[in-house]
């Protein structure tokens, strides 16, 4: 099982000064700073995935990347913009759920190939167009229109992507992308596109499915699928099931889901091959919105504010240099969560943190440079990098599953 990550220009700076909280004068983004397979001691994927709604936009709005990245990309390519690893795959797709309230794709087949050609990707998907919704198997409701003519649309589409890979004898390989809205609509879909030529194919829309819906819907294409047709779920992690998906036929996954907790999640935001933390907020005074209210309207004083900020960055950082105790860490650490004013403490979570200081023992390479700072919530820098380090727990969670349990008793592991 292969993991891809999704680009969007999530890049770390290793010059960046934790003490003060400020980059380099000198710094140049795309030049200096770092992606997570050039700070990480183990890789962390297989491959990345990059979406063309990403760089060059859609209907929705700009993409992630500046015009001269965008340049960049397409003069350099893939690999060598990325700075890639020779194992590392690459993967593009359209990003269809930036586009998923239009009525059609807002890219023409060719515009997307050649998206493809020109920054040399691997593989590509065929342009989709995700259908909002979904019916467990046994409802008699019909499915929308939209619905139907939204799975027509992925097929049309893909129909002509390949015949355009094959009219170019293009190099990039055709990833056919099969839309639906129960099990039986993505069975059809994959039939159709195994009918077309399709040999890899991409299962999309499921990211708000249950698992047991996704489940089901692989069981039922299983029923119709060809022993070569290899499975990719977009957007799909589901760790706990990934011996099942293998077992019926999924050969690789894309998600940003272990990455985003870092930074997205309430307590989740460390991981480790047993269990997660909760990272420790320690917030910017001049960066959070409702301490600078509070400081503008005069119900806090912005010299305390600064001074229980400093303080508890200097107390963390001793408890880290077992210069200080858990209790006196978390005294300074609570104080200032009084003075930002946070509806809910996580006095007891953020006393596990600290008991356990599970950076100290983890090897990720991170975690042993930048110590407590990684499990500090506080701005792009820290944050990123735990994101970073939580893409290589992940690695390591597959690399057990595919280690250590035996193909024919991986699924009684899964459940068990």
């Amino acid at each position: 099982m292969k993991f891809y990550f999704p680009d969007s220009q999530d890049l770390v700076s290793p010059t960046y000064d934790f003490l003060h909280d400020e980059y380099l004068a000198t710094r140049v983004r795309q030049r200096d700073d770092l992606y997570a397979h050039e700070v990480l001691t183990k890789p962390a994927y297989n491959g990345i995935l990059v979406s063309k709604a990403i760089v060059d936009g859609s209907v929705s709005g700009a993409g992630k990347y500046s015009m001269p990245q965008r340049n960049r990309l397409y003069r350099l390519g893939v690999r060598s913009f990325f700075r890639l690893p020779d194992d590392v795959a690459t993967l593009g797709d359209c990003g269809a759920f930036n586009y998923v309230n239009e009525p059609v794709p807002p890219y023409s087949v060719d515009e997307v190939l050649d998206f493809y050609e020109e920054c040399e990707f691997d593989a590509g998907v065929s342009v989709d167009h995700v259908i909002l919704g979904y019916q467990r198997p046994g409802l008699v409701n019909e499915p929308k229109d939209e619905w139907a003519e939204r799975r027509v649309i992925s097929l049309r589409y893909a129909e002509k992507f390949l015949a355009a890979v094959h009219h170019r004898k293009s190099a990039v390989e055709p990833v056919g992308a099969a839309q639906g809205w129960d099990p039986r609509s993505y069975a059809d879909s994959v039939s159709q596109l195994q009918k077309m030529g399709y040999k890899r194919i991409a299962l999309g829309g499921m990211v708000p499915l249950k698992t047991v819906d996704i489940l089901e819907c692989l069981q039922e294409i299983d029923v119709i699928r060809e022993r070569d047709t290899e499975l990719h779920l977009l957007g799909i992690t589901r760790l706990d099931s990934i011996g099942s998906f293998e077992d019926l036929g999924v050969t690789s996954f894309d998600s940003t889901s272990a990455f985003r907790q870092s930074f997205m999640d309430d307590r989740d935001n460390y991981h480790t091959r047993s269990t997660t933390y909760t990272a420790i907020r320690v917030p910017q005074v001049d960066g959070n919105v409702t301490l600078k209210r509070a400081i503008l309207s005069g119900k806090v004083s912005q010299r305390d504010a600064l001074t229980a900020e400093r303080s508890c960055l200097a107390a963390l950082r001793e408890f880290d240099q077992d210069e200080c105790s858990i209790a006196d860490a978390l005294d300074e650490v609570l104080g200032y969560e009084k003075i930002v004013g946070v509806k809910k403490s996580y006095r007891d979570a953020y006393q596990r943190t600290l008991e356990d200081a599970p950076w100290k023992s983890c090897d990720c390479g991170l975690c042993a440079e930048h110590g407590i700072e990684i499990m500090i919530f506080r701005g792009t820098e820290r944050n990123k990098r735990r994101g970073f380090h939580n893409l290589s727990v992940l690695a390591a969670k597959m690399d057990a599953l595919h280690t250590a349990t035996p193909p024919a008793t991986q699924k009684e592991f899964m459940h068990g």
